[in-house]
């Protein structure tokens, strides 16, 4: 019995270890990504992140060693929730109108719920992408050609507008993206401190609305 209790606890160390790990990594990308947004990568320091993550310099350096490490996984952080849950070919649905309908709904929760971690990927895709200009390629493209492809699919069989499938999400992409990159504009705009959920589904409304009905479907 004390065996196999000496055995519990000593296999509960390394998960208590794992859990506090990921707890700091989390606590820490949080903080980067809120600092990476609003002073870039040259502007953002490893300081200020550790200041920011309640951490101090030495100890946020043994999760990420450097500041472009830590870089590099914030924005893979965003593009792999950005890529992974909006494919447009894993959305529910069986029509065009709610797969895309799913699709740019889902664009604008990851506004709405990351706004810092969109706008470091904006700024890093407007800078030219220095970074992770390969890891897009990578990643990005076959994805974008998965989803091309279906659209296509689509258009062959009549179901909507004959259109160029690559300029129907790069307008999804900018339309929904503009409520986090450029929330400061829209939050003047509408007068309002910062945008609410209501804001967002308005967003969802329109948007769906518009698009779809501009390719020929009906939301």
């Amino acid at each position: 019995m004390y065996q196999q209790a000496q055995e519990e606890n000593s296999a509960e160390k390394p998960r208590r270890r794992s859990r506090i790990r990921e707890a700091h990594e989390q606590k820490i990308l949080e903080a980067a990504e809120q600092v990476f947004a609003h002073k870039g990568f040259n502007g953002a320091t490893i300081e200020e992140i550790a200041e920011q993550s309640d951490l101090s310099k030495q100890n946020m350096l043994y999760y990420f060693a450097s500041k472009e490490v830590l870089y590099q996984a914030v924005l893979r952080k965003i593009f792999h929730l950005w890529l992974d849950s909006l494919n447009l070919l894993g959305q529910q649905g069986e029509d065009p109108a709610t797969m895309l309908s799913n699709y740019i709904r889902g664009k604008l929760e990851i506004s709405r719920t990351m706004p810092n971690g969109s706008k470091v990927f904006a700024n890093e895709i407007i800078n030219g992408a220095p970074h992770i200009k390969q890891y897009l390629k990578e990643n990005l493209q076959p994805a974008l050609e998965a989803d091309v492809k279906l659209v296509k699919e689509w258009i062959a069989q009549g179901k909507m507008d004959d259109i160029d499938p690559y300029h129907l999400f790069f307008v999804i992409w900018a339309s929904t993206q503009t409520y986090a990159d450029f929330s400061s504009q829209i939050q003047l705009a509408l007068d309002k401190p910062s945008l609410d959920s209501d804001d967002f589904t308005r967003a969802g409304d329109f948007l769906t609305h518009t698009l779809l009905k501009g390719i020929g479907l009906s939301s």
